[in-house]
């Protein structure tokens, strides 16, 4: 599984632009995985638009993880859920989603990211490393504490929150698997040319 460069959507920055053809281009530009992630949206909103962005990653055979919601992951078959600390117990997504699915977890702490891989998450979320307006009341993690994290588990580490072309290379030097973004791709007017350019940083590490 490629964690490099990990697409979290956020319809709010589109700019009224239409989220598949963003996606679609950010996936041409080297986007790895995309979560889809719809804090405001009712389920029925939800899973329609679970069931067209599936269709963009499931024509680029990228996997399409859905954020928190457990019944829409199963509505759609995505390739997977991301768990927040505060969602539903891993164990039980696990028992419902089944061995084949990838479960996230998100972490701050080397505590948290011991026991999310103790109870079988494929991968971890690390942040928030720098301020973002996408999630304003996430806490701080320091690069100290995102090296420390990856040195303490054997799963894939994929840092999230304010990650830029300013300060992506940063992130990088802690020898993480990967790199979240949301406006860094989304914001842009061209998202294909924003995830190349994300992606070349990315590759020099």
């Amino acid at each position: 599984m490629n964690y490099r460069l990990y697409l979290v959507t956020d319809r709010e920055i589109l700019k009224g632009r239409d989220l598949c053809q963003c996606v679609g281009a950010a996936i041409a530009g080297g986007v790895t995985m995309v979560q889809l992630r719809e804090k405001e949206a009712s389920s029925l909103a939800f899973y329609e638009t679970a069931k067209r962005v599936k269709t963009v990653t499931d024509h680029y055979q990228i996997p399409l993880i859905i954020n928190d919601r457990l019944d829409i992951a199963l509505a759609v078959g995505a390739d997977g859920l991301h768990l927040g600390q505060e969602d539903l117990p891993l164990f039980m997504a696990r028992k419902i989603l089944g061995a084949q699915k990838l479960i996230g977890v998100s972490v701050g702490t080397v505590p948290e990211a011991l026991l999310a891989q103790e109870q079988g998450a494929d991968y971890l979320g690390v942040g928030a490393m720098f301020p973002t307006p996408s999630k304003q009341d996430a806490r701080h993690v320091t690069l100290a504490t995102l090296k420390a994290i990856k040195k303490s588990v054997t799963i894939p580490v994929v840092a999230i929150g304010g990650i830029s072309r300013d300060n992506i290379e940063s992130v990088m030097t802690t020898g993480i698997d990967g790199v979240a973004v949301i406006s860094a791709i989304l914001q842009a007017d061209d998202c294909q040319n924003a995830a190349a350019r994300l992606c070349k940083l990315i590759i020099k590490h």
